[in-house]
């Protein structure tokens, strides 16, 4: 069963953190100067940030799961009381898929969703540059599987998953809007999953 709830606009979050909460990696630069960033930059050193805080690298990761990771990076988007989220965020855990999780809680994320990916349902994932809308077990599993990913974890058991963070940056100076926009998208068409064994017919990361 293919399910997906309707991205809400809520008011925009007006408290931060002192470390910016979207921030995956730390980097360093050739001056000491230290930037927050969800991408890996190729060229200067990297940390990723762990959800308690302490730094850790992929490279912790067994080598055949690292060639997946770099290969078909998972990106899943969510949002606030939305139990199709929790089933697909679980679905990724079990299976030992590291991934980034971006949540969709306020109207700036919700602008920044829609712009960025093309729709605003919710939960979707990304594998790779395969774009999945809605929660489906079958067809995201079929996928996982295509990308490579192993059936069963190879994660090791200390592994925790970076903590899910706002897609979008909020200015802590800015006001908190008094009241919310709400809109009410179409909930996104049942789809058959593809066919299991192999990569599924059309299947492109």
């Amino acid at each position: 069963m293919h399910r997906a709830v309707p991205l809400s606009l809520l008011a925009v979050l007006a408290l931060q953190f002192g470390t910016p909460a979207w921030a995956l990696y730390k980097v360093v630069g050739p001056d000491g100067r230290v930037t927050y960033t969800d991408r890996a930059p190729g060229d200067r050193p990297t940390q990723t940030l762990q959800p308690n805080g302490a730094t850790g690298s992929s490279e912790n990761l067994p080598y055949e799961l690292q060639k997946v990771v770099s290969r078909y990076p998972v990106r899943l988007f969510t949002g606030p009381k939305c139990a199709p989220c929790d089933a697909g965020r679980q679905l990724l855990k079990d299976r030992g898929v590291p991934f980034t999780e971006k949540t969709i809680s306020t109207s700036d994320d919700a602008k920044a969703y829609s712009k960025q990916e093309g729709t605003d349902q919710l939960p979707s994932v990304r594998i790779g540059q395969k774009q999945m809308l809605g929660y489906n077990q079958a067809e995201w599993t079929s996928y996982i599987d295509a990308a490579g990913y192993p059936p069963k974890s190879a994660l090791p058991l200390n592994y925790r998953w970076p903590e899910a963070s706002p897609l979008a940056q909020v200015d802590s100076q800015a006001p908190a809007a008094s009241t919310p926009a709400r809109a009410t998208p179409p909930v996104a068409p049942e789809r058959s999953a593809p066919a299991a064994g192999g990569a599924p017919p059309g299947f492109r990361f």
